[in-house]
């Protein structure tokens, strides 16, 4: 006789959209972006489509693995499996930043030495965002953060939703006024000092840098108020909490690279000078 009894600890998922629509999405997102970029109209709304429906498809295919986990199918070996898989991300994460910090090191130790004209570091004209300002803050206001997140986590494994959910909300709140100052530091540096993206090696490495930490800060403080959320419905416990654990362990990424853009970017890179001629 047939019987429902696992006789194994994974899971397998049942049958789902979501892959073949976040494919779609991602398609129609990139395509469209290319095509924006070469000014043809109907990129505009390919980039759109693309965008909401990967939003579609992050909401729809996390609430699946949220109900999966209250249904008992995270068993220890999955949630095994989930941390691994996190792991795994937050590394290609590294790598992604390595990149910029490449071309960073790059302009900044190994500059070009036959332009057309002479160039230099900073760029001319260019003053470099004040690093005890604005950033000191904002490292500040990101260690502070950590420790909320640590809090919030320490909680939750002494069966404490209620603490968690404090210290989540006050990690969240930290995480937006990160956001604040970092845009009020870029609208300072864009519009009063009219430094921006074209300008040379400096400008470029230091705007995508920075600025895909931003849209990482953001897109962890999200992660927080999923969290913060599932806190306040009392649905971690200290035996199933692998989702509040994933956003800890992003969270304290963002941090780290944060010191890294803090110490080398702001601080080491807006204190270097040097001029390089062309080659005659």
């Amino acid at each position: 006789m047939a019987t429902e009894t696992a006789k194994h600890p994974f899971h397998l998922v049942e049958p789902s959209p979501w892959p073949i629509v976040g494919s779609i999405a991602g398609v129609l997102f990139t395509a469209g972006a290319a095509l924006w970029m070469h000014e043809m109209p109907a990129g505009t709304w390919l980039f759109w489509i693309g965008a909401a429906l990967i939003v579609v498809t992050m909401v729809g295919w996390w609430s699946d693995v949220l109900r999966e986990s209250r249904e008992g199918y995270h068993t220890p070996v999955v949630s095994q499996g989930l941390r691994l898989g996190m792991a795994l991300f937050i590394t290609s994460e590294v790598l992604f930043f390595a990149a910029f910090f490449w071309a960073f090191f790059w302009g900044a130790l190994v500059p070009p030495n036959a332009p057309p004209q002479p160039i230099s570091w900073p760029p001319e004209g260019v003053e470099p965002v004040p690093t005890w300002e604005i950033p000191f803050l904002n490292t500040l206001i990101l260690l502070t953060s950590g420790a909320t997140v640590t809090w919030a986590h320490h909680a939750i494994r002494h069966g404490d939703n209620r603490t968690g959910f404090k210290a989540l909300v006050l990690t969240v709140v930290l995480g937006l006024i990160f956001t604040f100052f970092q845009g009020y530091e870029y609208y300072q540096a864009i519009v009063h000092e009219g430094f921006d993206l074209t300008d040379g090696i400096f400008g470029s490495a230091f705007y995508m840098a920075t600025g895909f930490h931003g849209l990482h800060v953001q897109i962890g403080t999200v992660f927080l108020i999923v969290c913060a959320y599932r806190a306040w419905k009392n649905d971690f416990t200290p035996e199933q909490h692998v989702g509040l654990e994933a956003a800890a362990w992003y969270w304290h990424f963002v941090d780290v690279v944060w010191l890294f853009l803090f110490t080398f970017v702001y601080w080491w890179g807006g204190s270097l000078e040097f001029t390089v001629n062309p080659v005659s």
